[in-house]
């Protein structure tokens, strides 16, 4: 049986954290919409450039296939995007309607890396 503080210190943690978990959920949709971002290379044998479309909704990064991630409360963005045998990681931070930062990915080929900018559409 569970002794009435430790239920009172449980819910007491449970409904502190609801505020903090609402207001990450409603920050993070400011970012929702169409997004282009433009993928440039800088080191490796990776291709040089690509230009992917993708959404945000409720603070979640999709391009309705491969790439997923998300986007915090203050912009900033974590995505990954895989196809067989090659995967890629990218960070960075969106801040209204643009954003930029950096990614990092192998393959076959080897290892690859670059920066990316993001724009609202």
């Amino acid at each position: 049986m569970i002794s009435c503080s430790i239920r009172a210190l449980t819910a007491a943690t449970v409904l502190a954290a609801l505020p903090i978990a609402f207001a990450s959920t409603v920050s993070a949709t400011s970012f929702d919409g169409s997004w282009n971002v433009q993928v440039n290379t800088t080191n490796g044998s990776c291709g040089q450039s690509y230009t992917y479309s993708v959404t945000i909704n409720r603070g979640v990064v999709s391009d309705g296939g491969s790439l997923t991630g998300r986007v915090a409360e203050n912009g900033s963005l974590s995505v990954t995007v895989s196809d067989g045998s090659q995967s890629a990681h990218g960070s960075g931070r969106l801040v209204r309607n643009s954003g930029a930062g950096t990614w990092r990915g192998s393959g076959p080929s080897g290892s690859c890396a670059g920066s990316w900018n993001a724009q609202r559409v």
